[in-house]
């Protein structure tokens, strides 16, 4: 076929298109001929803008949330008198002021400029992480770190629900992996810069090398969320090109987002965020599997997550360098399983999600029973907890799951995606302390029984959602909406319609 011209003029618009494909279209209007949409070019930007950003703000999340653990590691529980659970207290009162934060941030993100909020919190955080550095007790670290994770709260689910506007379904996958391990990424970075800052910075101006770790991070995270202001798009709609300090009209044109909007499935555009939305939610599966799923995902993370081996270096009389960058090796294999995982759905034909999430299962079964066979082994604990960290690659997986099934509703994704990670911050709460306390070092007992219980229920939990997803997809019906925003002349101004033919009929969207 020859090439195609897309054009319009007085309003109406009008194509050129060769006979041969036997369709009959008008070919006597006078036209004005546009510049076809480079459909690469947009992918690209949309990763150079909007990936990097999410991911930054993810990197120094991590960078200042793992940070802490490296603190008390690093002379922080000497300082500060720290004893017994109160670093556990600590975790708590992030996780509560993080399962408080995480619902209203992603509601928020439906009605303010994602670009506003999400560089607003970054830059929240930023400062209390830097007033850090001046606390005296452990009371005044659990009263930072939970108004800290407010904010924080905003950055996990609240990009899931942005990445779902702007990619298509073989698309995430990979971007979501990049962006969970940018997270990883952190954490490792977090132990080797603790590491250098010690070596280095230590008692500089009076002020010990825990201290200077948070002032470090302060200089790194408001950059980042300066980055977000001015170069991150938010979403892909019409007002993404305003906005005082954006630089996002000299990045994309109008036509561009679009195109942006428009290579995704349509959803159903008639919904709002109303008193509506409560029975949408409710009514449906979604909302409770994976908010369970997600429950117990987490608690799989949470025998990482939870810095168990970081106290078990303490504990075994490790020095100071080993206790921060060894921990580094989980946060590694969590990358490398979450790319794996990524690659496998995105680039083989059968690849389903509960494939995944079964491996994870059996995996951490295993780990459980090698720590609890001989938690004082050193090689057995290094290889258990190292494998541990193919944990992580269920963020990807579970969360580009409920995005891809969720699609269809806009306001029920932003809550599902939510309520996963908030419930599941909700029950580490308590569960953190329950099994995962300070004072189960070094054998792990109930730590293990409890992760082996929810490998297995994540897997069966899994395989129900699979059957479900089946059955809703013979049953579901093309949306007879359309979205007015995207009639035909939008639709089609300046696309190359030898893509766009195959996507849409004029039928449909007239």
């Amino acid at each position: 076929m020859n090439e195609i011209e897309f054009v319009k003029k007085d309003d109406q618009f009008k194509v050129y298109i060769d006979k041969d494909d036997g369709r009959d279209y008008n070919e006597n209007e006078p036209v004005l001929v546009t510049k076809p949409i480079n459909k690469r070019k947009v992918l690209i930007k949309i990763d150079l803008f909007v990936l990097s950003f999410v991911c930054l703000q993810y990197w120094i999340n991590y960078v200042d949330r793992v940070g802490f653990t490296n603190a008390y590691v690093s002379g922080m529980k000497e300082d500060l008198n720290m004893e017994g659970n109160d670093i556990t207290i600590v975790g708590v009162c992030f996780t509560v002021g993080y399962v408080i934060g995480m619902l209203p941030n992603n509601l928020i993100l439906l009605v303010v400029s994602p670009r506003i909020w999400l560089s607003f919190c970054t830059f929240a955080w930023g400062v209390l992480t830097l007033s850090m550095y001046k606390v005296t007790s452990y009371k005044q670290c659990c009263a930072i770190r939970f108004f800290q994770a407010i904010f924080e709260s905003c950055t996990f689910s609240g990009t899931h629900l942005i990445l779902g506007m702007w990619y298509k379904e073989k698309e995430l996958p990979i971007r979501t992996a990049i962006f969970t391990s940018s997270g990883l990424v952190g954490s490792i970075f977090s132990g080797f810069i603790q590491t250098g800052i010690h070596d280095s910075l230590n008692g500089a101006h009076g002020l010990e090398g825990w201290r200077w770790l948070f002032i470090i991070d302060f200089c790194i995270t408001i950059p980042i969320a300066l980055y977000g202001l001015v170069f991150f798009p938010g979403i892909p709609d019409h007002n993404s090109i305003s906005g005082r300090f954006s630089m996002t009209k000299y990045i994309f044109n109008q036509e561009e987002l679009d195109y942006a909007r428009r290579r995704l499935p349509k959803r159903d555009e008639s919904t709002s965020l109303d008193w509506s939305v409560i029975p949408r939610v409710l009514g449906r599966w979604h909302w409770w599997l994976f908010s369970f799923v997600w429950i117990l995902g987490g608690e799989n993370i949470s025998f990482s997550s939870n810095s168990l081996f970081a106290l078990w270096l303490l504990d075994q009389n490790y020095s100071l360098s080993q206790k921060n960058n060894y921990p580094s090796g989980i946060y590694a294999v969590g990358i490398l399983s979450t790319m794996a995982a990524a690659a496998y759905l995105s680039y083989i034909k059968r690849a389903k999600h509960w494939h995944v999430a079964l491996v994870i299962a059996t995996l951490l079964c295993v780990v459980a029973i090698m720590i609890r066979a001989n938690p004082l082994n050193a090689a057995i604990m290094f290889t258990a907890q190292y494998l541990a960290g193919v944990a992580y690659a269920g963020q990807a997986v579970f969360f580009t799951w409920a995005n891809i099934i969720c699609h269809n509703d806009l306001q029920e994704r932003a809550i599902v995606l939510a309520s996963m990670n908030m419930f599941s911050g909700a029950v580490n709460a308590w569960w953190s302390i329950l099994f995962y306390s300070a004072t189960t070092v070094p054998h792990f007992r109930k730590g293990c029984y409890a992760l082996i219980a929810t490998s297995v229920a994540s897997g069966i939990v899994s395989i129900v959602i699979r059957k479900l997803q089946i059955k809703e997809l013979n049953e579901r019906q093309e949306l007879p909406f359309v979205n007015p925003n995207d009639a035909i002349a939008e639709e089609y101004e300046g696309e190359d319609i030898t893509d766009s033919l195959d996507d849409h009929s004029l039928d449909n969207t007239c």
